[in-house]
């Protein structure tokens, strides 16, 4: 449904039928714009029916409060809207937020708390806007032409400026009562670390995150020596192995400048985590492996939760006449 400044309100109720694109994989013929906000940067970008992003831009992630962080975004969003003729806007945004996606308040962007953005952005453009977790939309994107085509049960993860996930079981993404299912960046991997804004200590986020590996090094993740790189593959492996013991997940899917920089020692210290975790008869065949979208998965996913939302508008409407 829309509601009164065309922000899509109704959570997209993700059907994958043989891990293809939920029932709309041969209907999308839309081009979207699509948005990631992330703690470090904001992108975004146009994504044609076929998952591919053509025109993009990005800028770091900025603003002294949440109407400046905002108008970064609006200038980012509106030349290519200018250049572009698109349907609508998704956007995958990090989390915490409201059930319906309406108020978020990232706990890496502190600038919003309880923002209005998707009501805030469809009021500057005039489109219908979507917002959700932006692990939750790589685990869409990553279903619908990615890593994860073909299967019904997976977790789609992100580990970089934070650390998050969003889970397809049964064929379904799962939401949760708040919308906020598959936070496994609050799965707690070494019970004495450092504190966490959740209020727990040795959660995922605060050891394996691009931020807490500099607090702990002292130099950026991306100058990270090879110790490093495995250890922080070794603690996601650990945190997977608890989500693919709990849920009887078989393929786990992983993207983020951090596991994707790390490369081979991230997933190789991953995977072993994960097999000496798993030894169950149905876990211990269990994959973890690089996101096939790379660098475009965030932008493909926003697209995704667009399509999405669309489709289960339609579908409401069509209910709703008969």
């Amino acid at each position: 449904m829309t509601d009164s400044v065309g922000a899509i309100t109704a959570r997209p109720e993700a059907t994958f039928s043989g891990g293809e694109f939920g029932q709309i994989g041969a209907m999308v013929r839309e081009r979207v714009l699509a948005v990631d906000v992330g703690g470090t940067k904001l992108a975004a970008g146009v994504v044609d029916p076929d998952g591919r992003v053509g025109s993009q831009a990005r800028v770091p992630t900025g603003g002294r409060n949440a109407d400046e962080l905002f108008e970064s975004l609006a200038g980012l969003v509106e030349p290519l809207l200018d250049a572009e003729s698109v349907t609508g806007i998704g956007v995958g945004c990090g989390g915490p937020m409201s059930a319906d996606g309406g108020l978020v308040s990232p706990l890496n962007i502190p600038q919003w708390r309880d923002f209005a953005l998707a009501g805030h952005l469809a009021d500057r453009t005039g489109l219908p806007v979507v917002v959700d977790n932006d692990a939750k939309a790589l685990a869409l994107g990553e279903g619908w032409c990615g890593a994860a085509v073909g299967n019904r049960d997976y977790l789609a993860m992100v580990v970089s400026t934070g650390v998050g996930g969003g889970l397809v079981v049964d064929g379904r993404l799962l939401h949760g009562a708040a919308g906020n299912a598959g936070h496994i960046g609050h799965v707690v991997v070494e019970p004495d670390g450092p504190a966490c804004a959740c209020g727990r200590r040795g959660c995922l986020e605060t050891v394996a995150s691009g931020p807490a590996i500099q607090r702990e090094t002292g130099r950026p993740a991306s100058e990270a020596d090879l110790e490093v790189r495995r250890r922080t593959g070794d603690l996601v492996g650990q945190a997977v192995a608890t989500v693919v013991n709990l849920l009887d997940i078989p393929l786990v899917v992983v993207a983020g400048s951090v596991a994707l920089g790390f490369g081979v020692p991230f997933f190789e210290a991953a995977q072993e985590r994960l097999d000496r975790e798993c030894g169950l008869e149905f876990t211990r065949d269990a994959r973890i492996v690089p996101a096939g979208l790379g660098a475009d998965g965030p932008l493909v996913g926003a697209a995704a939760l667009w399509h999405h939302a669309r489709r289960r508008s339609e579908e409401a409407g069509v209910e709703g006449t008969s």
